[in-house]
């Protein structure tokens, strides 16, 4: 394979990169400033990597109904007229520009709009050669726009009819009708004109922008920076190669089509070159850290028999489905081996992953060693430890004492416990007694020291912090192996591109007894007396001996809901519901009369939360009114009606796991998402699609389409800040895959990556980034 050679020789580390050289030193120093103060941008790497986010071809006119009222726009308008007026009431005038979407009759595009747009592009990297072409300009009547200035006079002077103008601003409402107010403008006509009328005029970039830092002002500073800067210093982590190989632009060239393509023909190829690049370094980050994964070595847990696992696998009233059987003979190989397991157990709600891992923890503690189980909230620790313990029946040691005792002892340690049960706990899991460890972040507490740690099973990975997962690692050279389990199921392009350096299991069957949850939008706005409906059909549930969970988006108490009104139709912003406010309107509802109502809330201490849910567990209490803290396993067997309140506000992912909370015992389930919204309301589509399958991967599928991969990418989960800039994980599986392929070989050629230092630097980078930290410690 071809290698990169060293730029700047000996002295190439004491380089500056041309990257991170300041604006202030390419630009004049106010522009660099306003670039700073709106845009947040300070070097020459920041302000190249702020690509158009789309392009505007000139001598087409951007259609007004792509308009949407709030946004902020950039569009190319022809100038109809122009006229101004005096204000009434101060002194000074106004000009109105009246505009048109629509070219002159006789007039044609000065760009043609392709069939297709073609792109070389190697075998693997298809999925970027054809990319959409832009709608050619409608044949219809065009629409009209009355524009308002308040600086009449630059304006009028500025502006004739027939004019081509670039116009940005934020998209406001008069009359009933769109409009921008006030908005930047730029004349076009005069820049068509000056060029060779045979020539096609190049795309004219939109960049991410400010409210006063528009379009024209980025791209203006863009093209000033290029102007100073020789290109052909940018880092460039794609090998020479591979370049050649998938015909892929250089780094230079990439940059310089990106932000100023000459046709729309190169703008496509130069996004070819940053999604791989962005694939390959991302990539090689996992490729590292696998590699590094190989040179550690675990404890080995062979199979024993006669062993815990073997007499709790014959004591177990129903057969293991083919997916436990399946993917406990995985896990058992890789326990036997002295390579560390690190292994995604990934499976929908009630799939039976607790059993699976539950099966690995006593084929360890046959061999002797320890297992930890790290939840993320102590309703679920408690909740782990119940079931675990239920599970075992009589094998499960006796609780109490400090010294081993006949049975698989297991031990539950949180931060909110009683002193002296948590220093007992503490002595068992220092004196092995404690074969299964139960807790939440307690158990990374620098106190809590293991006798022989041989499994870290981690639920719920998305829901710790690297740091939090990687606590329970290394020590003199050897791991513990590691299981971590999802129940938000990932698609495989998810799971390639996030977890590429984890053995990857799916578990797809559903254990036998799991009954139907069958799912129903319920619209306040459409069919306003069906609330009164919920509460009979609760006050059924409640008659029948079964429990009833009712889920709310907030607490109530911080002025947003405590009240207990309903949000407003429409997603308007209004109070939610709360659970302080709707317990005490559930009191005093007439068809809840002699009901007791529960409270359950993430503000309530461990203690408070544990009693509540086993009053739910035990029968003694059932109806419960709770946010979603109870989204993640919450086993209540004879739960078989779900309300959630204003299930508009909630994401897929989040519902979906809610409803996996019922149906979970002999009894079938209903799961009610209660909305204002109407059926043309912007969040109905996704209540829909929740209500019409119970397919977690499909779901997880639309979820991730619209949010993006924030979600799982990054460490606060929000979807709004998503660590891949130009790559998605659903649009571009065959680039991830092929960059996949490509670093994996080049870390086994090299692991230290000298004969690529660009990449290596790029690598470096990335593994050293928060929000992909967890990339390098599972």
């Amino acid at each position: 394979m071809a290698r990169q050679t060293e730029k700047g020789a000996a002295a190439g580390a004491a380089v500056e990169r041309l990257e991170d050289r300041a604006l202030s030193r390419v630009l004049h120093h106010s522009t660099a400033q306003a670039v700073a103060k709106h845009l947040d941008l300070h070097t020459v790497g920041e302000l190249l990597e702020h690509f158009p986010r789309r392009y505007l071809s000139r001598g087409q006119l951007t259609s007004f109904d792509e308009l949407e009222l709030g946004q902020e726009a950039s569009i190319i308008s022809r100038v109809v007229s122009v006229s101004t007026r005096s204000l009434h009431t101060r002194r000074g005038s106004i000009a109105e520009v009246l505009v048109t979407d629509q070219l002159e009759p006789s007039a044609q595009p000065l760009l043609p709009v392709p069939d297709a747009v073609p792109a070389p592009g190697g075998p693997r990297l298809d999925a970027l050669a054809h990319a959409p072409a832009p709608d050619a300009a409608s044949s219809s009547p065009g629409a009209t726009m009355s524009l308002t200035f308040f600086n009449a006079f630059t304006a009028a002077k500025d502006l004739t009819p027939g004019d081509h103008v670039l116009f940005s601003g934020k998209v406001s409402e008069f009359r009933g009708r769109l409009t921008l107010t006030n908005p930047h403008y730029a004349v076009l006509s005069d820049l068509a004109a000056a060029g060779d009328p045979d020539e096609v005029p190049p795309p004219i970039p939109v960049y991410p922008a400010g409210a006063k830092f528009m379009t024209d002002r980025v791209s203006a500073a863009v093209a000033a920076m290029l102007s100073k800067v020789d290109l052909g210093e940018c880092e460039d982590p794609v090998p020479a190669d591979l370049r050649r190989s998938y015909r892929l632009m250089p780094a230079a060239r990439a940059y310089e089509a990106i932000h100023r393509p000459r046709d729309e023909e190169e703008h496509h190829r130069a996004l070819r070159y940053f999604r791989f690049r962005e694939a390959l370094v991302l990539q090689t980050v996992l490729a590292r850290r696998a590699a590094a994964l190989g040179r550690l070595h675990a404890p080995r847990f062979a199979p024993r028999s006669g062993g815990w696992l073997e007499r709790f696998d014959a004591a177990l009233p129903y057969a293991l489905t083919g997916g436990q059987r399946r993917i406990g003979e995985e896990v058992a190989a890789d326990l036997a081996a002295d390579r560390p397991m690190n292994r995604l157990l990934q499976g929908d709600v009630g799939s039976g992953k607790t059993l699976v891992a539950l099966r690995a923890m006593l084929q360890v503690a046959d061999g002797g060693g320890q297992s930890a189980l790290l939840a993320p909230t102590e309703v679920l620790a408690s909740q782990h430890h119940r079931s675990i313990v239920s599970a075992l029946g009589e094998l499960a040691a006796p609780e109490g004492g400090l010294f081993e005792a006949e049975g698989v002892g297991v031990v539950l340690l949180t931060a909110s416990m009683p002193a002296a049960r948590r220093r007992e706990a503490l002595a068992r899991i220092a004196s092995g007694a404690a074969q299964i460890v139960i807790g939440t972040h307690a158990l990374l507490g620098e106190k809590v020291s293991f006798a022989d740690l041989g499994l870290a099973v981690v639920d719920e990975q998305h829901r710790f912090g690297v740091n939090q997962r990687h606590a329970l690692g290394a020590s003199e050279g050897t791991v513990p192996h590691q299981l971590v389990m999802t129940a938000t199921p990932i698609p495989r392009s998810v799971a390639m591109t996030v977890f590429g350096d984890l053995a990857v299991s799916v578990l797809d069957e559903m254990p036998p007894g799991r009954q139907e949850v069958t799912t129903h939008v319920v619209s306040l706005a459409e069919h306003p007396a069906w609330e009164g409906r919920l509460w009979r059909r609760a006050r059924e549930e409640v008659d029948a001996g079964h429990a009833v969970f009712v889920v709310v988006p907030s607490i109530g108490g911080e002025g947003n809901g405590g009240s207990g009104s309903r949000s407003r139709a429409g997603g308007e912003s209004g109070q939610l519901q709360s659970v302080e406010g709707l317990s005490a309107a559930l009191a005093a509802q007439p068809a809840l009369r002699g009901v007791e109502v529960g409270e359950l809330h993430g503000r309530m201490d461990a203690e408070a939360k544990a009693r509540v849910m086993d009053r739910m567990v035990g029968g003694e209490l059932r109806l419960l009114v709770a946010t979603t803290v109870i989204e993640v396993g919450v086993d209540v067997p004879d739960a078989t009606l779900m309300i959630i309140m204003d299930a508009d506000r909630l994401g897929i992912s989040t519902l979906h796991q809610l409803r996996g909370r019922i149906g979970r015992g002999s009894l079938p389930g209903t799961c009610l998402l209660v909305t204002e919204q109407d059926a043309q309301g912007a969040s109905r589509p996704r209540l829909d699609a929740v209500a019409s399958t119970r397919d977690g991967f499909e779901l997880s599928r639309l979820d991730l389409e619209q949010r993006r991969e924030g979600d799982i990418l990054g460490s606060s989960q929000s979807g709004s800040r998503s660590t891949l800039k130009n790559l998605s994980v659903l649009k571009h599986p065959e680039i991830i895959e092929a960059a996949r392929q490509d670093a994996r070989r080049l870390v086994a050629e090299d692991p230290s990556l000298r004969a690529w230092p660009d990449l290596a630097r790029a690598a470096a980078r990335v593994g050293a980034d928060e929000q992909t930290e967890y990339l390098y410690q599972g």
